[in-house]
């Protein structure tokens, strides 16, 4: 869909590969939804066979373990869970290896990032650690990587915390980046917390065979759905939008059946699990994505516009694609701003109904050398505003107030990722 827009699109009719698919003729083929819009589809994904339960929430499973008295039948299923990560049929085992009320959660953001599987895990950076696992325990440790990147993610490659080597690039030298032993290429459009946008689909041209991961927490599927452009997996911290009450934490991959299975292995031996209650609580979340998102954004793009024009604020960033992020630099003390809001949160995190500022070298990218922080696009006087959906007034005012008085003519930043580097 065009940037910016906010038009419902189809979502494909199979997206858990059955099999089953329309039969070209434009009959409905019986076991296959319709094809449905994603406001429609994010309040009912993983919710279709409520009605058939005869509830009309979804069941909070928080059993542990399940009982069985056939073990052999048990040893088979483990056996088969071994091979290939694919979800055990029938009855629940354990915790660790599957919860109905997580499975839900995975299933809707699956429909929504229109992949055939997701698989969901304790938080964010879980969720990436697993898909370095994956890649590792193959002989592919080298990742390529384009900053700015989330801080921790940054961290997690910079450091080999987990045995990966990382080759830091500009998009157009990433496949001259590329090796043998490359198990992935990762990016993140709009970028954290510059806002830089990136032509995914180039990218992903340019990753060859090597898997492309790119981190969709600031677009959502409301605004982009990056494997549309190439790319393999799609990364969340569903503790963002996707939950969207600043109340839960968790991550998500959205990816093929295939690297799904091999997730599942992951999590099951190192145990970064989802809460069920947290589960729930996502899967609720996403039934407002959609109004949520849209109607942060256009406050968003209200602010960065008023931002734009200010005096007092040097730069502003703010994606073609729009969204409900705004970064921006000002003439003055960016602590003092940070100090001085009073309606507006000064907090870590993003994508909540409340709006939320921070100060990313100092909290969000502290971790990140300086250097290369900087480097990436990441100044000293950048602020990152989430904006939430309180009255664009009211926000507005508390900004105003806050950021005092301070030289330099404003300027709005509508330019390509590769023009932010």
């Amino acid at each position: 869909m065009d940037s910016g827009s906010f038009d419902a699109y189809d979502v494909p009719a199979d997206p858990q590969g059955t099999g089953q698919s329309p039969d070209g003729t434009g009959r409905r083929v019986p076991g296959v939804p319709a094809p449905r819009a994603l406001a429609t589809e994010a309040v009912h994904a993983g919710r279709d066979d409520l009605a058939r339960q005869g509830v009309h929430a979804p069941p909070i499973d928080l059993s542990t373990t399940y009982p069985s008295y056939d073990s052999r039948g048990e040893a088979a299923r483990i056996d088969a869970f071994a091979t290939d990560g694919a979800e055990p049929e029938g009855l629940p085992v354990y915790g660790r290896l599957g919860n109905p009320t997580v499975a839900r959660f995975e299933t809707a953001l699956a429909r929504l990032e229109g992949t055939e599987s997701a698989v969901a895990f304790a938080t964010g950076m879980a969720a990436l650690s697993a898909v370095l696992l994956v890649r590792s325990a193959m002989g592919l440790r080298h990742v390529v990587a384009v900053r700015p990147l989330y801080g921790c993610s940054d961290h997690l490659l910079t450091a080999g915390l987990l045995g990966s080597e990382v080759t830091w690039v500009d998009p157009a030298g990433i496949a001259d980046a590329l090796r043998p032993d490359t198990g992935l290429v990762m990016v993140e459009s709009p970028a954290n917390p510059t806002l830089a946008e990136l032509d995914l689909r180039a990218v992903a041209h340019a990753c060859g065979s090597v898997p492309l991961l790119a981190d969709n927490t600031f677009a959502t599927p409301v605004l982009q759905r990056p494997v549309e452009q190439g790319a393999r997996l799609v990364l969340h911290s569903a503790t963002k939008y996707l939950g969207g009450h600043g109340d839960v934490m968790g991550g998500v991959v959205a990816c093929d059946e295939e690297f799904a299975g091999r997730l599942r292995q992951v999590r099951f031996a190192t145990g970064g699990v989802l809460h069920p209650l947290a589960g729930y609580l996502l899967l609720r979340g996403l039934s407002t994505l959609p109004v949520r998102v849209r109607a942060a954004s256009s406050n968003a793009a209200e602010l960065a516009g008023r931002l734009a024009a200010d005096p007092r604020v040097t730069r502003v960033h703010y994606p073609r694609m729009g969204g409900a992020m705004v970064a921006f630099e000002v003439g003055g003390d960016p602590h003092d701003v940070i100090a001085d809001v009073q309606l507006i949160t000064p907090a870590v995190s993003l994508g909540s109904v409340d709006t939320l500022i921070q100060h990313p070298a100092s909290i969000s990218h502290r971790i990140v050398d300086a250097d290369d922080r900087r480097g990436a696009g990441v100044s000293d006087r950048l602020l990152r505003l989430s904006v939430g959906l309180e009255d664009v007034e009211d926000l507005w005012a508390d900004l105003d107030r806050a950021l005092g008085t301070a030289p330099g003519p404003g300027r709005v930043l509508r330019e390509a990722a590769v023009a932010n580097r």
